[in-house]
């Protein structure tokens, strides 16, 4: 259609340069001038006045907005508005609304969330809401993913509210925008039309930010405490770990269950046996051999003892060392037993928890008194973070901790463990960097004691700070930025001036205000499209 009304264009260009040509060599007949040089002028200047028509026709079919042109060249240019919910973001695009004129709707909806996405079913329905009446028009599907398009034909001028309803499988929701004007006539939404401003605003389409991981948030006041980030260690703490010694001399097996780091044991339960056969000192079967019979035999004396003592046959000093002589058997013999298997002395858990260490091999030969392994009950933890010497005036206000475990990524609390500050290095001497500190931590999330870990450590509380996520900071040769969005497609790059981090968020000093929704997710994106030099075409039809 565009070409065929180009080529009538074309043609009555053509004619009215023939007519034009004509009068004008009949009024220079007397000029010396040549006529070619003056027809090629001519014709040059209608081309381009050609070509001009041609082209803002082609305007006027362009699926782009490019505003309403009057009669005074002055483009009526679109509204845009961009709104929040809990649940949903708005951002929608259309033209001043007239009395009898049909404005175009181009809304589109995202859902908030750890990542904000496109809506990609549901309807929506737009109401024009008066004093007197209502009118209203509903899109059943998405014209694309999260772009509804409406349209309405005002048929009064006033005041009113534009609100937008939205029904998904998956949620319900109302947006509301107020002090919307409905002029009589063009030339009266003209005489409003405000002055756009021309900024330094980066376009990011909302297609654009829909196809990566991106989010923004609205940025608080609120409290904030200061961190101290270092390194450190969870450890055993005191009286909640218990070493294995050995009670006899000889080979140590592991036992029929094997048992390895890590496992889970009760008490009496038999970790290890240590065998002494072919041993010629110190062989324990030897030992509960003569245990065995000294407790035999002394339970004979004993019971002997017994009758003679009764009739008076041997005095009662007498009856009570035999009396003695057979209990020190029976401990004995009970000692040994207690742990004597076939195969050897058995060892086994005081307490219950897990096996925290082993010390020796399998097959190796121990003494007694030998530590051979260590149990821990895995109840209580303390976690020894090692601070920087330039924190030393810091560690007095230390409250609790955030720390994060190299095998889980997960991010822990002391707070939420019941940690209790045990210590810390009241002073350091030359040699030693580091000061110690110490928390006493429950272990309610099965905290593997030995772990190394990232410390954030709490000190000083500001009352009243502006944070954002340190996900939205892009460092630029050592200075900081983030994108902050000022409207529903444009952003700005802003630079900051930071304080105070806990290392999951950051205090603004300058460079954002409270209430400003700043890029938490997405920000290199945008910079890498700045980058390109390529400005998004908008692909919004209004």
């Amino acid at each position: 259609m565009y070409m065929i009304r180009a080529s009538i264009l074309y043609q009555i260009c053509s004619v009215k340069f023939l007519y034009i040509r004509k009068r004008i060599f009949d009024n220079l007949k007397l000029l010396t001038v040549n006529k070619a040089i003056i027809s090629i002028i001519i014709v040059a200047g209608l081309l381009a006045s050609c070509n001009n028509d041609i082209h803002e026709h082609a305007n006027t079919e362009h699926g782009h907005l490019h505003g309403e042109e009057t009669h005074t060249g002055i483009e009526l240019e679109p509204l845009a508005y961009t709104l929040y919910t809990d649940k949903a973001e708005l951002f929608v695009e259309f033209k001043p609304l007239i009395v009898g004129k049909t404005s175009k709707f181009a809304a589109h909806f995202t859902k908030l969330g750890e990542k904000f996405e496109a809506f990609t079913d549901g309807s929506v329905t737009v109401s024009l809401i008066g004093s007197k009446k209502q009118l209203t028009d509903n899109a059943e599907k998405l014209s694309s993913p999260g772009i509804f398009r409406l349209a309405l034909k005002p048929e009064s001028a006033g005041t009113y509210q534009l609100v937008f309803d939205i029904q998904t499988k998956e949620l319900s929701d109302k947006i509301t925008i107020s002090g919307i004007t409905v002029y009589p006539d063009t030339k009266s939404a003209l005489e409003n039309q405000q002055e756009q401003a021309i900024g330094e605003e980066i376009v990011y389409l909302k297609e654009q930010a829909w196809k990566i991981d991106f989010a923004n948030r609205e940025v608080k006041r609120g409290p904030f405490t200061e961190i101290i980030k270092t390194t450190g260690q969870i450890l055993s703490a005191q009286g909640d770990e218990t070493t294995i010694t050995a009670k006899s001399k000889g080979i140590i097996t592991f036992g029929n269950n094997k048992k390895l780091i890590g496992s889970a044991v009760k008490p009496g339960e038999t970790i290890f046996i240590i065998s002494g056969a072919g041993l010629t000192e110190g062989n324990l079967h030897t030992k509960y051999e003569e245990a065995k019979n000294n407790y035999e035999k002394s339970k004979i004396d004993f019971e002997r003892a017994k009758g003679l003592v009764k009739n008076n046959i041997i005095s009662q000093k007498c009856f009570q060392e035999t009396q003695l002589r057979h209990k020190n058997a029976q401990t004995t013999f009970n000692t040994i037993e207690k742990n004597y298997t076939a195969g050897g002395h058995k060892i086994t858990s005081p307490i219950q928890g897990y096996l925290k260490s082993v010390m020796i091999r399998e097959g190796e030969y121990v003494e007694i008194g030998q530590s051979i392994a260590s149990v821990s009950q895995n109840r209580k933890l303390v976690l020894k973070a090692e601070v920087p010497q330039k924190y030393f005036s810091k560690l007095n206000n230390i409250s609790s901790a955030n720390f994060i475990t190299a095998y889980d990524s997960k991010i822990y609390s002391t707070d939420s463990l019941n940690g209790n500050l045990i210590s810390y290095g009241k002073s350091a001497d030359n040699n030693a960097y580091y000061i110690p500190v110490n928390i006493e931590i429950d272990n309610k999330a099965e905290i593997i004691p030995g772990s190394f870990i990232e410390v954030f450590l709490k000190t000083n509380v500001i009352k009243e700070a502006l944070v954002i996520p340190y996900s939205a900071l892009i460092e630029e040769q050592g200075n900081y930025f983030a994108y902050v969005q000022t409207s529903g497609e444009g952003y700005q790059k802003r630079e900051l001036k930071i304080g105070a981090n806990d290392g999951m968020n950051v205090q603004v000093l300058t460079g954002i205000e409270e209430g400003e929704r700043v890029v938490i997710k997405g920000g290199y994106q945008i910079k890498l499209a700045t980058m390109s030099g390529k400005m998004p075409a908008h692909g919004h039809e209004h």
